[in-house]
């Protein structure tokens, strides 16, 4: 049998990854075998018992119902949020979208200087994550879904504004070229240009910050915004195992839909 030529390298790379990555399982005190503990299986298993059968008793279902759809508008409101500070920062942080290349095919100072301050407001903005963002907004506004609607719009507006300009820097520049070296403004050469060839790739990502809005709601529940987190907070401080199975199974559904919506979009853009 030929020895493979590339044997050394992949040796040496697995060893470098090993040396690499021990200190850091090392660091977060990573210790699995305590899965595997006597006294972690009872409880593990006691636990996980109590979520047979999940709760179904009809006040329990309006209840969750009711919390589902805060979450749900809750994600959804921040989105939109999000989206509209997201949109105008993209314009201005896309490097291939600048009217001052035109002709020299360099930036402006001024531009560059510009670009360089929008672009670290995004690094600021999706640096703090959400929970910490509703933490501290909980204080100001006091408890309720505010907080979260407000929190995931800081959060996403930084995320969607660095990969929404990363999708259109990505994309093919001749037809954005074109309608900026005719006179076009920035604006119509994103709408005509740009989006045309990114637009699906733009609404998949878009529809998946959603589904993590959605995930990121139920979680900044359990300090206090609401919606389902709030529910399941309170269920696992009482130990109601059937209440959580619900919950958890509702939480599924709500991905599950996310994803649907997703697929159906790209199906149609296509």
């Amino acid at each position: 049998m030929p020895r493979d030529p590339a044997w050394r390298g992949r040796l040496t790379g697995a060893a470098i990854i090993l040396i690499v990555l021990w200190p850091m399982l090392v660091q977060a005190e990573f210790k699995p075998w305590i899965l595997w503990d006597a006294q972690s299986l009872a409880a593990t298993w006691q636990f996980m018992a109590s979520f047979v059968p999940p709760a179904h008793s009809l006040e329990f279902l309006q209840l969750v119902a009711v919390s589902s759809w805060e979450t749900i508008a809750m994600a959804t409101a921040g989105m939109a949020l999000a989206m509209l500070g997201a949109i105008p920062l993209t314009l201005l942080v896309t490097e291939r979208l600048s009217i001052s290349r035109i002709g020299s095919g360099r930036v402006s100072p001024l531009a560059a200087a510009l670009r360089h301050c929008v672009r670290a407001l995004l690094v600021l903005l999706r640096s703090v994550p959400e929970l910490v963002w509703a933490l501290l907004l909980v204080r100001i506004v006091g408890l309720g879904p505010t907080a979260g609607v407000i929190a995931i719009a800081l959060t996403y507006c930084g995320m969607l504004g660095k990969v929404y300009a990363e999708i259109l820097e990505s994309s093919d520049a001749s037809a954005c070229n074109a309608l900026l070296h005719n006179g076009s403004g920035r604006l119509k050469a994103l709408l005509y240009g740009a989006l045309p060839e990114s637009a699906a790739e733009l609404v998949s990502y878009t529809i998946y910050r959603w589904e993590c809005a959605i995930r990121g709601s139920v979680v900044m529940g359990f300090v206090g915004a609401g919606g389902l987190g709030q529910r399941m907070d309170e269920s696992m401080k009482m130990m109601a195992g059937s209440e959580l199975a619900t919950m958890l199974m509702v939480f599924v559904l709500l991905v599950a839909g996310a994803d649907a919506v997703s697929a159906m979009l790209r199906r149609r853009l296509a």
